[in-house]
């Protein structure tokens, strides 16, 4: 079964320096329906102007991926980290028993597109630790690429929970699949560009649950990117 969540009907804040859109239920934006799907809580699409950004705040017991389409962000938190993240990178930061830290897009000139996910963790009061990691998509195009998941395997970075999240880079006409295994739910982002989903047409910022199938077969319609969630 394959539950769609189109581009137009997400949640939308709109500010001076932010253009940001919510699929599912955040700050002034909630939806009752849209709370999250199973463990996934987040996926903000977020276009932050030259030399701005989220100021210091603070988090806690979430597990927060940065995922950048363009530009750069430049992240500092209270463990001591401050780094700069581009695409073709990945950035877990678990907030445990807190942390706090800012997101600026270090350019005068360009603003920065990126994917902010939260995980709800699958503890609580965890220490809060960070994890960077660089994926080349050029190395990795037409094929899922495993960049975050709960044991760390193959170089992804560590989520705390049971979820494992892969990304695709597809050139126009490709097709790639994936099993899930029984018992197991995901969540198909399309991050850019336009593919289908088991036949379904999805575009840049379409989301999809899907229950029960066990084969689920993307192919791009343009060059297209995708993320996919693997959930308990």
């Amino acid at each position: 079964m394959i539950t769609l969540r189109r581009s137009d009907e997400r949640g939308h804040t709109k500010l001076n320096w932010l253009d940001s859109r919510h699929t599912f239920s955040f700050g002034d934006y909630q939806d009752p329906k849209y709370m999250g799907f199973r463990d996934l809580r987040v996926i903000n699409e977020d276009r932050v102007s030259p030399a701005r950004g989220f100021g210091t705040h603070s988090h806690r017991d979430m597990e927060i991926i940065t995922y950048v389409m363009e530009g750069a962000v430049e992240h500092k938190d209270s463990t001591g980290t401050q780094t700069t993240i581009v695409p073709g990178e990945v950035q877990r930061m678990s907030a445990g028993t807190g942390i706090s830290h800012s997101e600026l897009n270090p350019s005068k000139t360009e603003a920065v597109h990126f994917l902010q996910i939260w995980i709800l963790p699958g503890r609580q009061n965890l220490a809060p630790s960070y994890e960077q990691r660089s994926f080349d998509p050029g190395k990795n195009r037409d094929r899922w690429t495993l960049v975050a998941a709960g044991n760390g395997r193959d170089g992804a970075v560590t989520v705390h929970q049971d979820v494992s999240l892969s990304a695709a880079h597809l050139l126009a006409g490709r097709q790639i699949a994936y099993r899930l295994k029984p018992d197991r739910h995901a969540w198909l982002q399309v991050a850019r560009g336009a593919a289908t989903l088991n036949g379904t047409v999805l575009k840049a910022g379409d989301g999809a649950a899907v229950s029960q199938d066990k084969i689920l077969e993307v192919r791009a319609l343009e060059a297209t990117e995708v993320l996919l969630f693997d959930l308990a």
